[in-house]
């Protein structure tokens, strides 16, 4: 009865943090937010250890799209623009407001004054347009070496194919006015700059820390030295990356709210079991990821559980460009022996919904009528000896010594899955790759990975943040090169919020849904374990969590 009541609280929770979230990421920006914001009296002088997954995969976030990456660097770099959880409005950051005009095609916007980096500079108009030019122009040797660059996955193309980019360019108005000219419309604008990726980093930082030079090697990814230490404008300066830990500063020139927290230590843990003893042993104040395995027993000894509303897909990919996954009849056996149901009630937090496309409910453009084949394992093997399959070798890749939102133990899911694949007389291969040691380029890139596991977390409210970045364009990761669907994903973003934008999009689902590109299986639920040092934590469905919200208790 306590887990059970726990979990309905914890639940309600979650759907608390995440009505606030997506209100804020689909509210109308507001053309004039407030650019104050009120410091409290005291300096922070608390040090907080936070228990995470695994390492960074690099901490220059244009470059990676990886969450653990991301928590470290929403404390160090700002956007343009943020989302304020409390009004549901696209929020002040770096700047204090905008405006749009010429029919979408041109942002201005007003910058906050006497803001400087972490490294002395000075906060301008030139500033952001050095960041937007670097991502406009990334060489294409680096692109290939950074497979899912969040730049193009938003605007599409780079500076050498103009005419396909969104972005069109950057110009400097005054010091304290930067605008922003597209190439077409594109509805998500705003809130697609809320995105690490966007985040605004020293000029003098890059140069120095030779950005665009990927010469350097950490955690099996290809870095440069500016990734080992970013210097950004936010509440916390990067301090140290060791074998053992990140350490952050706060930044004591920061212009907002500086919070209680004056030293932040990433430690990370690669199971779940470690995290949960380590908090347990009083070594850390808090750890993301709980699974199913620990969550109980945390109930039981009175840990503070908070759930986060499913802002995430987990799924099974398949590469087309590996035979015989370029037959519709093989991709759509692998998901007819695909037993959802079990999956979830084994490895997953409790209320984790199945799926049966890649976008979540809550979200306009999910579609409820999306076909899906269900769990039929006679019809898998029906449609496997139709397609003409004869026992060939599929590669299998799934990650091990991680923990992701929509990943929470994903050996034993391999297992499972595996197995329920080699029922229905597939061969399969594994093909286990340490996190740290490449896993995502190795599955984002061309390859031989028939098979693999993976999943998508949202960063804002938008069905094209799901479909736009993994069915938006031609993918080494899934082989698929549907142009049809590319130009209905490239329309459907440009449309005004509306009725027709939403049938745009449950189309495209329900088409992706019937091409079998990849197997849709969960909309998982993630849960953070806090300590008793914790009074409140700013979860988020988006990941959107800055450590200067975080309230100790006295």
């Amino acid at each position: 009865m306590a887990s059970s009541t726990m979990r309905r609280l914890t639940k309600q929770l979650g759907a608390i943090s995440m009505a606030l979230a997506l209100a804020a990421c689909t509210g109308t920006p507001g053309p004039s937010p407030s650019s104050s914001t009120s410091s409290p009296a005291a300096e922070p002088t608390a040090t907080f250890n936070f228990g995470t997954a695994s390492m960074p995969l690099g901490l220059d976030p244009a470059m990676t799209a990886d969450s653990e990456s991301y928590r470290v660097t929403r404390q160090v770099l700002e956007g343009l623009v943020g989302v304020d959880g409390g009004t549901g409005q696209t929020t002040a950051l770096l700047a204090t407001e905008w405006k749009d005009s010429n029919n979408g095609l041109t942002y201005d916007f007003t910058l906050r004054p006497n803001v400087t980096f972490h490294d002395g500079t000075v906060f301008d108009a030139a500033s952001v347009c050095a960041n937007f030019n670097r991502w406009f122009t990334f060489p294409a040797e680096l692109r290939k070496q950074v497979p899912g660059i969040s730049f193009q996955g938003v605007f599409k193309a780079y500076s050498d194919e103009p005419v396909f980019s969104i972005f069109k360019d950057c110009k400097v108005v005054s010091p304290g006015n930067v605008q922003i000219n597209l190439t077409r419309p594109f509805t998500g604008f705003l809130q697609a700059l809320t995105l690490p990726a966007f985040s605004i980093s020293s000029p003098k930082a890059l140069e120095t820390g030779t950005a665009n030079v990927l010469d350097q090697t950490r955690n099996g990814q290809a870095v440069s030295a500016y990734s080992g230490h970013p210097v950004g404008t936010g509440p916390y300066q990067f301090s140290t990356w060791d074998e053992q830990k990140i350490t952050l500063a706060t930044n004591k020139g920061y212009w907002g709210n500086k919070g209680q927290i004056a030293t932040i230590n990433f430690i990370p843990y690669d199971r779940a079991e470690t995290r949960q003893q380590a908090l347990l042993d009083g070594k850390i104040d808090a750890y993301d990821l709980v699974t199913p395995g620990t969550f109980d027993e945390l109930v039981k000894r009175g840990v503070q559980i908070i759930q986060r509303d499913p802002f995430s897909v987990m799924y099974l990919g398949m590469n087309q460009a590996v035979a015989p996954l370029e037959k519709l009849e093989v991709r759509q056996a692998i998901e007819m022996a695909i037993d959802k149901e079990t999956l979830i009630r084994r490895f997953f937090i409790d209320n984790t919904a199945q799926a049966s496309q890649f976008v979540p409910p809550k979200l306009s453009g999910f579609n409820n009528n999306a076909p899906s084949l269900g769990y039929n394992p006679d019809k898998a093997k029906e449609l496997l000896a139709k397609a003409g399959y004869k026992g060939e070798e599929l590669k299998f890749y799934y990650p091990q010594n991680a923990t992701r939102a929509y990943l929470p133990t994903p050996e034993k899911i391999y297992a499972e899955i595996s197995r329920q694949l080699v029922a229905v007389g597939l061969n399969i291969k594994p093909v286990p790759v340490p996190w740290e040691s490449g896993y995502l380029q190795k599955v984002q890139s061309p390859g031989d990975h028939a098979l693999h596991l993976l999943g998508w977390n949202g960063s804002y409210a938008d069905a094209d943040n799901f479909l736009g970045p993994l069915f938006g364009e031609s993918r080494g990761e899934f082989g698929y090169a549907d142009s049809e669907v590319f130009h209905k994903i490239e329309r459907a973003r440009a449309l005004p919020n509306g009725d027709d934008r939403n049938t745009q999009y449950q189309a495209i689902n329900a088409e992706i849904a019937a091409s079998v590109p990849a197997v849709p299986i969960a909309f998982p639920i993630s849960a953070l374990a806090l300590s008793d040092k914790v009074e409140s934590y700013p979860a988020s469905p988006v990941l959107n969590e800055v450590f200067t919200n975080v309230r100790l208790k006295p």
